[in-house]
């Protein structure tokens, strides 16, 4: 289970590091063109839908773990 979490850290830490360093260039270069809100509301989606459902899938692979095994 902490190895879920760590990874969902550092998932999430790599997407806001991303996205800050995208706002940081688009301010920097301002010529590059606007990033839509839309589009920003999509990729915030996709990542957390992403981050839950592989945290799901870590949990109920831990919880029945033992019950898998035989399979």
């Amino acid at each position: 289970m902490k190895h879920t979490a760590a990874r969902t850290y550092r998932a999430v830490h790599w997407a806001t590091t991303r996205l800050q360093e995208g706002l940081e260039e688009a301010k920097r270069r301002p010529d590059r063109g606007d990033i839509s809100t839309t589009t920003v509301i999509i990729w915030v989606a996709a990542v957390t839908g992403a981050v839950l459902i592989a945290g799901t899938i870590a949990i109920v692979i831990s919880k029945y773990n033992g019950k898998l095994t035989g399979l």
